[in-house]
Parts: structure tokens; C-alpha cells; sequence
């Protein structure tokens, strides 16, 4: 009676897992990752090295040595949204889903500014160890 009731419980939840079939219009209507040109990738890794360039041009500015780290960070990143916005033209020229291109450069905003903040807070530890 046991193996009679776990053999049906087996094949009920193996019948629960079993995969829906989409319809064509769906299949048609997802992005592929694979869909993007040479062309458009160049143009992406333009855009993320202007992006790159900007941050580290605000990095270099004195104005950041004075204020706390935090803040100076959220100045740096604020300063540089101009060159994400234009990046996110680029996918939504080629068609690139808004969900995808939005995390994408939700994901690399959030790389730079823990790499900024790392090198601030660097920068002003060794200050301070100098005495300067």
C-alpha cells in the first residue's frame, strides 16, 4: 500500500514540474543574448568606457579630498548619469528589452561606486596615516 501511494505521489509531482509549452508569438517575442551585433557591442563597450573615463575624471578633482567619502562617492556617480543614459539609448536603439538594459547598467552603477568608494576611503586612510 506504501509503494502504491508513493508511486502516485511521484508521478503527480513529476506531472507538476513537467514544462508548459509557449506559444510561437512568445518564442518570437524573447530576446536571445545572442542577438547582438559586433557593431552593437563595440558600441556598448564605448559607452561603458566613457562612462569609466567620467568617473575617473571626477575622481581627480579636489573638491572630493575635503568631504567624506560617502558623499563624494554619490557626487562622482550623480555626476556621471548623463553617460548611462546615453548607454541605455544604445540598447533601446538595438532593441534590447528596458528590463535587461536597466539591470545590466543598474549592475555596472553598482560595481563603480563600490569601486570608487574603495578608493576614496583608500585614499583618505593614507592621508590621515600621513598626517596630512
Amino acid at each position: 500500500m506504501k509503494i502504491l501511494i508513493w508511486t502516485l505521489l511521484l508521478m503527480a509531482s513529476y506531472s507538476a514540474f513537467a514544462e508548459d509549452a509557449k506559444p510561437e508569438e512568445a518564442k518570437k517575442s524573447e530576446w536571445q543574448n545572442t542577438s547582438l551585433s559586433e557593431e552593437t557591442i563595440k558600441k556598448i563597450q564605448m559607452a561603458k568606457y566613457e562612462y569609466n573615463k567620467c568617473v575617473m575624471e571626477e575622481m581627480k578633482k579636489s573638491d572630493y579630498v575635503k568631504v567624506d567619502s560617502r558623499h563624494a562617492t554619490d557626487s562622482i556617480i550623480k555626476s556621471c548619469e548623463s553617460v548611462l543614459a546615453d548607454m541605455r539609448e544604445v540598447y533601446l536603439d538595438q532593441e534590447v528589452p528596458e528590463v535587461v538594459a536597466d539591470r545590466h547598467l543598474k549592475q555596472m552603477r553598482i560595481q563603480t561606486t563600490r569601486a570608487v568608494l574603495q578608493q576614496l576611503m583608500f585614499n583618505d586612510a593614507a592621508r590621515k596615516a600621513s598626517g596630512k
